[in-house]
């Protein structure tokens, strides 16, 4: 059974940094793209920012740009989203998902695996 399995979230003032993570198991994702998502209440899920398999390319979403940073370690099976900067907007459920498709980024229907969720909070 595959598991995506994120952590790393909490409340932070705004200017502040968190770094998530995010686990998987039950499958090796070194041919996966791997992505982060988020959704706020009332608000679609939206890609944050997104990473291919070897070698790495990626994409963010315009809000993020300069602010946040996906990398992966495939030995650890694990892709992680460094958040710097942080703004109150950036509040949201964030989760991390995998898509066997090259295309950078994969169309969020190829995304086939879901992480369950980490709460971001970012106080004013």
């Amino acid at each position: 059974q595959v598991q995506l399995v994120e952590s790393g979230g909490g409340l932070v003032q705004a200017g502040g940094s968190l770094r998530l993570s995010c686990v998987a198991s039950g499958a090796t994702f070194e041919n996966y793209g791997l992505a982060w998502f988020r959704q706020a209440p009332g608000e679609e899920r939206q890609l944050v920012a997104a990473i291919s398999w070897i070698p790495s390319r990626t994409h963010y979403g315009n809000s993020v740009k300069g602010r946040f940073a996906i990398s992966r370690d495939n030995a650890k099976n694990t892709v992680y989203l460094q958040m710097n900067s942080l703004k109150p907007e950036d509040t949201a459920v964030y989760f991390c998902a995998a898509a066997r498709d090259g295309r950078m980024p994969p169309p969020v229907e190829r995304y086939i695996y879901w992480g369950q969720g980490t709460q971001v909070t970012v106080s004013s």
